[in-house]
């Protein structure tokens, strides 16, 4: 797999998109083609649209979208990149399966932004790939996947797979590729004309760091809540995490009580209980492997504590 251009004719990509597609994260994957074109005066690139059964296809804030060429036309292209969004675990479409491996076999670019991730994944080219996804749906990712080498970085490119988390990191990977095909010089063009001062590296967060998501500045409490988090399933009590970070218990429940109004436990409880709730939504787990998952010795105690916290049972969310 090469992903030098053929100087005689555009390099063709193609966007696979799904229902309910972010529309900020294609356009942070297509325009940068489009500039491209623009500012080199040249035809460098060229896209087609193609929808699963050939279809019109809705994003999701409502927009209609029509399919520019058929699923089974994919030989004209030189990549193809999966445009996906909410419901991507519900797919269970062997022919799109079989379809991504065909174009896995023929050495063409195959990519995705967002959710698609978890489509490739299933269909089985990710193997020995680094890969990465939207940060709401790696943990998900990680658990239905066991096997995957899943990144928190901005975008993969690993021989042959380029992936994407999504939002506006499209724009990164895009430059990233652009460049490698045409030079620094067009993708910082580029990157000028998107109001994009700085082309962020792959290695790049996705998210903000706890201290300006949460508003907080004690680094003791940051340090608890990053220890909670990487004990979802093993879970550790509340005394232990206080003498992990150095303070007292007393003084942990006093730093929890005053920035979230809850205790450590309730916060921790709290946590393992959105994870669960991204595992119903994002992923065909079992319940019994959810409540597993997330650290509760039963399926009952977690269904129990599910329901106080969202006002719906595990079930309903499921099928909600």
């Amino acid at each position: 797999m090469t992903l030098r251009i053929d100087e005689d004719r555009p390099f063709s990509v193609g966007f696979v998109l799904f229902p309910h597609f972010a529309m900020l994260s294609f356009s942070s994957v297509i325009e940068p083609l489009r500039i491209a074109n623009r500012m080199s005066e040249k035809m460098l690139y060229e896209w087609q649209l193609m929808s699963l059964d050939d279809q019109v296809i809705f994003a999701s804030n409502g927009l209609p979208f029509s399919p520019t060429i058929r699923m089974d036309e994919w030989q004209r292209l030189d990549a193809i990149i999966l445009v996906a969004g909410m419901g991507t675990n519900l797919i269970a479409d062997e022919r799109l399966f079989h379809w991504l491996r065909s174009i896995s076999r023929s050495g063409r670019l195959l990519g995705s932004t967002s959710t698609g991730s978890t489509l490739l994944a299933k269909a089985g080219v990710l193997h020995r790939k680094r890969c990465t996804i939207h940060w709401e749906n790696q943990a998900s990712l990680q658990e239905e996947h066991p096997d995957l080498i899943v990144s928190n970085e901005l975008f993969e490119i690993d021989n042959g797979i380029m992936t994407c988390s999504g939002g506006t990191a499209g724009l990164d990977m895009m430059l990233s590729l652009i460049e490698r095909q045409q030079g620094i010089h067009l993708s910082h063009q580029i990157a000028e004309q998107c109001i994009h001062p700085t082309i962020r590296d792959s290695h790049e967060k996705q998210r903000m760091s706890h201290e300006a998501r949460l508003g907080i500045h004690s680094q003791a409490l940051v340090s608890a809540i990053k220890i909670m988090e990487s004990h979802i399933e093993d879970t550790i009590n509340c005394e232990h995490i206080a003498s992990l970070v150095g303070i007292s218990h007393r003084q942990l429940q006093r730093l929890f009580n005053h920035h979230f109004d809850v205790s450590p436990a309730t916060y921790y409880l709290n946590l393992r209980l959105d994870h669960g709730d991204k595992l119903l939504r994002y992923t065909s787990m079992s319940i019994i492997d959810i409540a597993t998952a997330t650290g509760f010795s039963s399926t009952s105690h977690f269904s129990k504590c599910y329901r106080n916290r969202f006002a719906i049972s595990p079930k309903q969310r499921r099928h909600h």
